[in-house]
């Protein structure tokens, strides 16, 4: 049997460092202790000059590098995001070309902050079935971009980032189970309108478009319940039992979402790890960061069994259990880090020759075109 294993993980976050207490500079009626009480979050990264496919790009670099993976090697990318860079090509093109990856296609995923989990499970399912043996899986998001921020309910919440995971085929178990689902009747609850090209040519726009829209209260209580359900579900289809459960990496939307899931699982708090505290929600990248310090942190060594739960607009939701099988990646040598560059060096070098090649061949085309008329 073909199974997929998590070979290689990375995150970048931007520089700029947002703490709670920014929002109160702000003239937000509101507070450090405010914030912390009713999220757990103390703090996020906000974007300045980066762009979705800056974030992405770095991230899946160092879990291209951790995994010992020639970007050349990988078969498929998929980036999970609802901020792209723009409506098309598809951002993760954008990183195909970027990182080098000459054999690989290249797709951009929408299910909000359920989308890497979303994507992990289809790209192992790729490599289950044979049609891939290495899968580049991206979550990424830049959602600072679609914030009200004298909105105290909703621009508080939430922070930009990356995670990254390369999967490679395997003989022994990598991901267990999965599962995913959407209830579309709910999608007004949490949404970022936006007006039709019609609509803005006849001068109306609907109010708020651009700007994230929450119903809080009704997404929690869904979210706590989906969560629970979404992770029971890929329990039992994997084979485990409850106790038999390592760690629980849930979505890293808030801190009370988080330990009501865990206690509708019956899980104790020791095994849910959360990162909330550092870096906000960051939609499709906090699944992947929080794993990537889980690991950082020494929570997973070889054989533990590791939930992922996640859920987003849509209203769309997503699961995954998986046997961690990556052992600690062993020490690079001196030359790696040069290696690194050079790769990333050429594959920028590549790209623009192929740009260059482009204009060449359509410049040469439309003189031809010239000379027969």
């Amino acid at each position: 049997m073909r199974y997929a294993q998590i070979a290689g993980w990375g995150m970048h976050v931007p520089s700029r460092l947002v703490k709670n207490e920014r929002f109160v500079e702000l003239g937000l009626d509101t507070s450090d202790e405010w914030i912390a009480t009713r999220t757990g979050i103390r703090q996020r990264y906000i974007a300045g000059n980066e762009s979705t496919s800056d974030l992405a790009l770095r991230a899946a670099q160092e879990a291209l590098y951790v995994s010992g993976t020639h970007a050349r090697d990988i078969d498929l990318i998929l980036l999970a995001t609802c901020t792209p860079d723009q409506v098309m090509p598809s951002t993760a093109s954008l990183i195909q070309d970027r990182i080098g990856a000459t054999g690989a296609g290249a797709m951009d995923l929408n299910a909000a902050c359920a989308g890497f989990v979303y994507a992990l499970a289809m790209g192992a399912g790729q490599i289950e079935s044979g049609r891939a043996r290495q899968v580049l899986v991206i979550g990424a998001d830049e959602l600072s971009t679609h914030l009200n921020w004298r909105d105290r309910s909703t621009c508080v919440l939430f922070g930009d980032g990356a995670g990254a995971v390369v999967l490679k085929e395997s003989d022994e178990p990598g991901i267990l189970s999965s599962t995913t689902g959407c209830d579309g009747a709910g999608a007004d609850l949490l949404m970022i309108p936006a007006a039709r090209p019609n609509s803005r040519a006849n001068g109306h726009s609907p109010k708020g478009v651009g700007y994230l829209t929450m119903n809080g209260p009704q997404i929690f209580r869904w979210a706590t319940q989906m969560m629970a359900k979404a992770a029971e579900k890929v329990i039992t289809a994997s084979g485990l039992k409850l106790e038999q459960v390592d760690l629980f990496i849930p979505h890293q939307a808030n801190l009370r979402i988080m330990e009501t899931t865990a206690k509708r699982l019956g899980l104790p708090l020791e095994k849910v790890f959360s990162n909330v505290r550092q870096y906000g929600n960051t939609s499709a990248a906090s699944i992947p960061i929080a794993l990537y310090e889980a690991v950082a942190a020494g929570r997973l060594k070889g054989g533990d069994n590791v939930v992922l739960s996640s859920f987003g607009a849509g209203l769309s939701w997503a699961a995954v259990a998986l046997r961690w099988g990556a052992n600690v990646p062993a020490q690079h040598t001196r030359w790696s880090p040069l290696r690194r560059e050079l790769e990333a060096r050429m594959a920028a070098v590549r790209s623009t020759l192929r740009r260059q090649e482009r204009a060449v061949r359509a410049t040469i085309g439309e003189r031809l075109r010239r000379d027969g008329d």
